[in-house]
């Protein structure tokens, strides 16, 4: 597989370049090294693609992941836990879970939810998603999920691979793409959401 496609967000894969280059070479490799034309092995039972020969999501995600892991590339988890009020939240988002829940409580929640939140590979606290999903799951990494680890403190820039047009073309309905993902960012502004993201858009 190749990057066909990049969306820098708030300098993302400038700060990756300077700051991570060994890792920023690492997901070059994995994603090179990925043989798509094999995983193109899900008979199609859409209308409109009856028959025909399609990639499959599951089949390229197990294929990433054991590239990934094999590159000690480990599964990341935020635990947190929930308040609606802004001020203690903005005070104890950086602290560990238990330290949460005893500072909530502490300030009158008597309750506190407790949440958490996973990525896929994390690793010196850069956070890659793949995704071959629905588009709903693309929004949540990049709205909520990198954010999150972001503003937690677990991660310092969030990487979403995707596949183009191209390859979504060629992949059953609803599965989300570069374009339109990164379509969705540009709306939201230059500074929204706020935390670095490099999305990349292969093929």
């Amino acid at each position: 597989m190749k990057i066909a496609q990049k969306y820098s967000h708030l300098n993302g894969e400038e700060y990756l370049i300077v700051h991570h280059k060994s890792l920023y070479d690492e997901i070059i490799e994995v994603i090179t090294s990925i043989d798509a034309e094999k995983l193109k092995n899900k008979r199609s039972k859409e209308k409109s693609k009856k028959g025909k020969m399609l990639y499959s999501p599951i089949n390229l995600n197990k294929e990433f992941e054991e590239k990934f892991r094999a590159k000690n590339w480990k599964e990341g988890r935020y635990r947190y836990y929930i308040t609606l009020d802004r001020k203690l939240m903005e005070k104890c988002i950086s602290m560990p879970a238990k330290e949460q829940k005893e500072f909530l409580i502490k300030h009158g929640e008597k309750e506190p939810i407790f949440s958490y939140n996973q990525t896929d590979f994390v690793k010196d606290k850069i956070a890659v998603e793949v995704q071959f999903g629905k588009y709903s799951f693309v929004a949540y990494d990049l709205f909520v999920k990198h954010m999150l680890f972001y503003s937690g403190g677990v991660i310092n820039l969030g990487l979403e691979i995707l596949p183009t047009k191209s390859m979504q073309s060629e992949m059953s309905s609803g599965v989300a793409y570069y374009e339109g993902e990164v379509y969705n960012v540009l709306r939201h502004g230059r500074n929204n959401p706020p935390v670095p993201l490099l999305i990349l858009g292969i093929e």
